[in-house]
């Protein structure tokens, strides 16, 4: 039976990686991509699909019942995929407001446009959350990484209205009888990932020969998953997973944020010659630490892979190349993205408070 699919941020990184891995993998399935098209969201994203007949593309906003209503009556959506979500904790603690609306309010929206449409679908449908490892806080260096049993302890306003709407999507489960799915992430990095995150800011500053702003001692550690073994892994949860379960979703990768960038720098000088500042790694720079930065993150993946049969296939250094590869090769995506606002935003969070290594 072939399915009809609703992205919420579809045009977001994680989600139009999603998008261009479902229409490959499930050529038969409809897309329809309902993306507010906020800073992160990106419509060039999904250029290349925009002449298949089976993807739709629609801006607006989750939060919007009336517009969620028609879209699940219209297209006879029978899964719902959830990754609209503001998600950067800097902008969170710099303006938590939109985190609380879109993260909560909006799944709260959806679940409640679904539950209402549901009973249409004779039992075929799933409602899949998109979340991160955040909700679970941080650990010491010796700690056992996260399961899906992990107590929630969100540090940052982001964190906190993920942990918000996650206990929506299992409260709707338990309640309501809804056949939802979440899962719970690492750091996901690779293609059309917005500018101000970490790698690809790495890797952009490198090219323009700016400073490489580490925060603090740089010793935080976080478990990175290449963001199309991500994909599929939520393929094999959509497909395979059982309602009201959580799976964790990691890519068996700890490094510490001063190691990445200083493998950043290698690739950089070995892909990129003729580099503004060579070596690289002569532009890294300590800034002041965020408040209430987490230490280490690491996510126990067995779960998934003993009951589901996924693992990550993406190794960190093979990763990190692709990626790498694809910011130098696509300059014409991340240069319009470096504007005013993201100046001005860039300036606010890394200016002050830095010295050199």
């Amino acid at each position: 039976m072939n399915e009809t699919l609703l992205v919420t941020g579809g045009a977001g990184f994680i989600g139009s990686n999603f998008v261009h891995y479902w229409l490959r993998n499930h050529p038969d399935d409809a897309v329809v991509v309902l993306d507010a098209l906020t800073y992160a969201g990106n419509r060039d994203n999904l250029k290349d699909l925009e002449n298949n007949p089976h993807f739709h593309f629609v801006e607006g906003d989750i939060c919007d019942r009336a517009l969620v209503d028609g879209l699940l009556e219209k297209y006879n959506i029978n899964i719902i995929a959830h990754f609209a979500a503001e998600s950067h904790v800097d902008r969170s603690i710099l303006a938590p407001d939109s985190f609380i609306k879109t993260n909560v309010m909006g799944t709260f929206t959806l679940l409640e446009a679904f539950r209402n449409y549901y009973p249409q679908l004779d039992g075929n449908g799933r409602f899949l959350h998109v979340s991160t490892d955040e909700v679970y806080g941080t650990l010491d260096a010796n700690d056992s990484a996260f399961q899906e049993t992990t107590p929630y302890a969100p540090n940052s306003p982001y964190s906190a209205s993920k942990a918000g709407s996650d206990h929506l999507v299992r409260a709707y489960y338990y309640t309501y009888e809804l056949p939802t799915l979440i899962t719970n992430c690492s750091n996901n990095y690779g293609p059309y990932h917005y500018p101000e995150k970490l790698i690809p800011l790495i890797c952009i500053n490198i090219l323009l020969g700016k400073s490489l702003p580490v925060y603090g001692d740089g010793q935080n550690v976080r478990d990175w998953l290449y963001v199309l073994d991500h994909c599929r892994a939520l393929d094999t949860v959509i497909q395979k997973g059982k309602p009201g379960e959580t799976y964790n979703i990691g890519g068996n990768n700890e490094v510490k944020n001063i190691e990445l960038v200083r493998m950043l720098c290698q690739l950089m000088d070995e892909l990129a010659p003729g580099l503004p500042v060579s070596p690289a790694q002569e532009l890294i720079t300590f800034v002041k630490d965020r408040p209430g930065h987490d230490r280490r993150y690491a996510i126990d993946a067995s779960k998934i892979r003993t009951e589901l049969g996924w693992e990550p296939s993406v190794t960190i250094e093979q990763g990190l190349r692709q990626t790498v590869q694809w910011y130098l090769d696509n300059r014409h995506w991340w240069e319009p993205l470096l504007s005013q606002d993201y100046q001005a935003y860039y300036q606010q969070m890394y200016h002050s408070h830095s010295s050199q290594l």
